[in-house]
């Protein structure tokens, strides 16, 4: 017999014999004569329970609970963002896996997808399941939580009403600037081509769009119509509009096309770092490029996903992820990091800096400027090509 069972049917055969002892003593008592079937019963019982409860391969018995650091099921993440932030989620997902699987003994998994804000938006309305957006502008972000996805106040969750990543609009020139382009008035120059992405299609040139309109804005003493003249010239310099950010950088470096690029300063940045020679001017008069993050409420509930994306957002506010936006090009949001002089030097102060809220914020620019018949397509309108 294995060695296994030999120790608890020792315990058991020492059990009964000391049952029939004590019952032999109980039967020579008329009392005792009454009650020991029901003693024999209870007592039978106790000592099987006992003799079972010994043996190790009993499932009820008691094995110890298992190790509190053991390794937890793998879980993924969907992370849906705008094209020009690939770079630094690619610096920072490291990073937090690291710290996740360290303090939680969990390995997380992430998904990404990356393309032009707008057509992310619909993607994930149209059933792309992300767990966290980030995307070029909140009016995205918002359209996402009128579908029912994300839920109402998600800019109040986390710090600066979930603004993430900040950039300014850059003007990119050719090497020597031979159309001596410095302000964004110079792009309504007659013969200047300019690459830039479709607003209806991209975040960033939503951007772009905004920082050319209240310069000209101010430039025209606020008078709307000339406005919409200026941009009309501006836009009729635009041989395509690309659909992101990304392919518009494409365009203007590997293809050689235009004289002019409106992009990110951040994507100027990276194309330095990457061996690039760009000559670029950052305008005085500019826009402040505010990127929010979310999490998809709905997403995170079905995929069981919601403690492991919350702390992924939070872990970009930290100052190691921040600092990690900023080494690629984003302006952190983090005031400390952003005063550490690598970046002072990296950034310079624009002096004149319009933001969304000096617009009605992006409700009214949306409807004002992007919806359909509003300020962009007629300017599209009066441009013939």
């Amino acid at each position: 017999m294995s060695s296994r069972y030999q120790q608890p049917l020792g315990k058991f055969k020492g059990a009964i014999k000391a049952i029939a002892s004590l019952v032999s003593n109980i039967l020579n008592n008329r009392l005792g004569r009454k009650c020991v079937s029901l003693f024999l019963v209870g007592a039978l019982i106790s000592v099987t329970m006992a003799a079972c409860n010994a043996n190790t391969g009993n499932p009820t018995a008691n094995t110890g609970s298992p190790s509190a650091g053991a390794p937890k099921k793998d879980v993924e993440l969907t992370l849906v963002s705008f094209a020009v932030t690939k770079q630094a989620h690619e610096n920072i997902i490291p990073k937090f896996v690291e710290k996740w699987q360290k303090e939680q003994n969990q390995k997380v998994v992430f998904r990404q997808s990356y393309g032009g804000s707008g057509s992310q938006t619909r993607a994930v309305i149209d059933g792309l399941e992300a767990d966290i957006v980030h995307l070029a502008v909140a009016a995205d972000t918002s359209k996402i939580e009128k579908a029912g996805l994300i839920d109402a106040g998600w800019e109040k969750e986390y710090p600066s009403d979930g603004i993430v990543s900040k950039s300014v609009p850059a003007i990119i020139v050719r090497e020597g600037n031979p159309k001596n382009i410095k302000t964004w008035s110079d792009l309504e120059k007659v013969g200047v081509s300019l690459i830039t992405a479709d607003p209806k299609t991209s975040g960033v040139a939503r951007w772009n769009f905004l920082a050319i309109w209240n310069s000209a804005f101010k430039a025209n003493n606020k008078d709307e119509a000339k406005t919409v003249e200026t941009l009309t010239k501006v836009f009729t310099n635009v041989p395509i509009l690309t659909k992101d950010a990304r392919e518009a950088s494409d365009a203007f470096f590997k293809q050689g096309q235009g004289d002019v690029l409106v992009n990110y300063e951040n994507e100027v940045i990276l194309a330095s770092q990457k061996g690039e020679k760009v000559n670029y001017v950052i305008p005085e008069v500019n826009f402040s490029i505010e990127n929010p993050i979310a999490i998809v409420d709905k997403n995170v509930a079905k995929h069981g996903t919601k403690e492991v994306a919350e702390a992924f957002v939070k872990f970009l506010y930290s100052t190691e992820a921040q600092t990690e936006f900023a080494k690629v090009g984003f302006r952190p949001v983090d005031e400390a990091v952003a005063k550490e002089k690598q970046f002072v030097d990296l950034y310079p102060v624009v002096k004149d800096l319009a933001s969304v809220k000096d617009y009605g914020g992006w409700g009214e620019i949306d409807k004002k400027f992007f919806a359909d018949g509003g300020i962009f397509d007629q300017i599209q309108s009066k441009i013939k090509r």
